[in-house]
């Protein structure tokens, strides 16, 4: 007969073992709001932050480009090919944040990026030449792509501890910061407030949050074997990781060991390939998708004001209802992937993004056409979270670096989208151009299976 469940010592403060439970060996318990830690609910409030944050300190840059290329005398032309500078240093912090996670701890890492971007927001506003811009701009995008990758891996841990999707809600929550820094930027620019001033004050804001998010995040130990999983602890940095011998944590490990199988030799380099293939589907599904938000994102307010022969005020609508859907349906999008599972929440978004995007080719009335960019826009709201999140999760030591690569061939396609819809307006019209990320989309709805658990 079953130990009672008062009979079990209690889990210690910071470990899986205080937020999931076991009766027995193998078996896990539904987490509910009562049995999640206090360290654990902070963990994930200092994550809301460091998307919150990002989001925020890249729209304060954006607001402001105008005021900088001014002062730094930068022409348009010149400007893009600054803003690609910017992916690219975006591109190196991607890469190198992935390995040093995995090895530092993406704690470590989230203090160093989040720090590096509160600092280095300022540079641009304080660039006289366009040496100086560039030079900022480098800068700034490695931080921002340091602390993507890093904010991201720092969020699966502590979605792996809930036992329940909170991704997507992660990432809404970058979607608010940057619509609160481009209501602070546009009522400082109101206020007669220079970029110096402006910029300064959003990197000490940075700062400030940075020191108070850091050291409630999720400190994760790794084990000196590979072949055991990882203890995460939320106790703060005097915490260090001890043996463990309730069946809660037992119960903990059992389920950590399903995402970090145990291999040696062959087996070993078989699993490496595996994830290799893996890593690769989720960064072409990644690409996909991403595509498909730059081309919204950069060229939804063009096709509706040559479609249709809008106005610039109602061309906006597009991206507006685009986006609009696209925060609402990250904030809802846990709950769906909750009770259909990741793949569901892929497939279904992907088709539902393609209708939307075949209704914008289709439309001749600007209302439906603004149906169809929202369609969009809930469509996508929900894959890149769940990407990630199987990213993350594929097992073995490397999880960080595993999402930063999925994470560089993704963003590959956030630039690629609207360069190659502007290269193929050149034969065709914007509007059949459009076909593009459609069929890509359809493909990801077929790939869905990608990022089953």
């Amino acid at each position: 007969m079953a130990a009672p469940r008062a009979s079990r010592p209690p889990p210690e403060r910071g470990d899986l073992g205080s937020v999931c439970s076991g009766a027995g060996a193998g078996t896990v318990e539904l987490v509910t709001p009562a049995t999640i830690d206090r360290e654990l609910r902070l963990a994930r409030a200092a994550v809301f932050a460091a998307f919150t944050l990002n989001g925020f300190l890249l729209a304060m840059w954006v607001v402001h480009i105008p005021a900088i290329t001014d002062r730094a005398g930068v022409s348009s032309s010149l400007l893009g090919m600054f803003v690609l500078l910017l992916a690219g240093a975006a591109l190196v912090g991607m890469r190198l944040a992935g390995p040093a996670a995995d090895r530092f701890g993406s704690r470590t890492l989230v203090a160093l990026a989040a720090t590096t971007i509160s600092v280095t927001v300022i540079g641009p506003a304080l660039a006289a030449n366009p040496v100086t811009l560039a030079i900022a701009l480098a800068c700034f995008g490695f931080g921002n792509g340091a602390l993507d990758v890093s904010m991201n891996t720092q969020a699966v841990h502590v979605e792996r501890a809930y036992h329940r999707p909170i991704m997507s809600a992660f990432h809404a929550m970058f979607s608010c910061g940057g619509f609160v820094g481009a209501l602070v930027g546009a009522a400082t620019q109101r206020a007669g407030w220079s970029p110096q001033l402006t910029l300064t004050c959003a990197g000490i804001a940075g700062l400030v949050v940075t020191a108070v998010l850091v050291p409630r995040l999720i400190r994760h130990h790794h084990p000196e074997t590979g072949s055991r999983p990882e203890h995460y602890d939320a106790s703060g940095p005097e915490a260090t990781a001890k043996p463990r011998t309730d069946r809660s944590d037992r119960a903990a490990r059992d389920l950590a060991t399903e995402s970090t199988p145990v291999s040696t030799g062959k087996d070993a380099r078989q699993e490496n390939r595996d994830r290799t293939r893996k890593v690769l589907s989720l960064g072409g599904i990644a690409f996909v998708l991403l595509l498909a938000e730059g081309v919204a994102g950069d060229w939804s307010a063009l096709q509706v004001r040559e479609h249709l022969g809008a106005s610039e005020s109602d061309a906006a609508l597009a991206f507006g209802a685009f986006s609009a859907t696209m925060t609402l349906g990250r904030f809802l999008a846990d709950r769906v992937s909750a009770a259909i599972g990741p793949v569901a929440i892929l497939r279904f978004g992907s088709l539902l993004a393609a209708a939307g995007l075949g209704v914008v080719i289709a439309s001749p009335w600007l209302p439906l056409t603004l149906v169809g960019w929202a369609m969009c826009g809930l469509g996508l709201a929900g894959g890149v979270p769940q990407i990630f999140t199987a990213a993350g999760n594929l097992g073995g030591t490397t999880a960080a670096t595993d999402m930063s690569r999925v994470f560089t061939i993704g963003y590959l396609g956030l630039l690629a989208g609207p360069a190659v819809i502007g290269w193929l307006t050149a034969v065709i019209p914007l509007t059949a151009a459009l076909a593009v990320p459609l069929v890509l989309t359809l493909a990801c709805a077929a790939a869905a299976k990608v990022v089953s658990r």
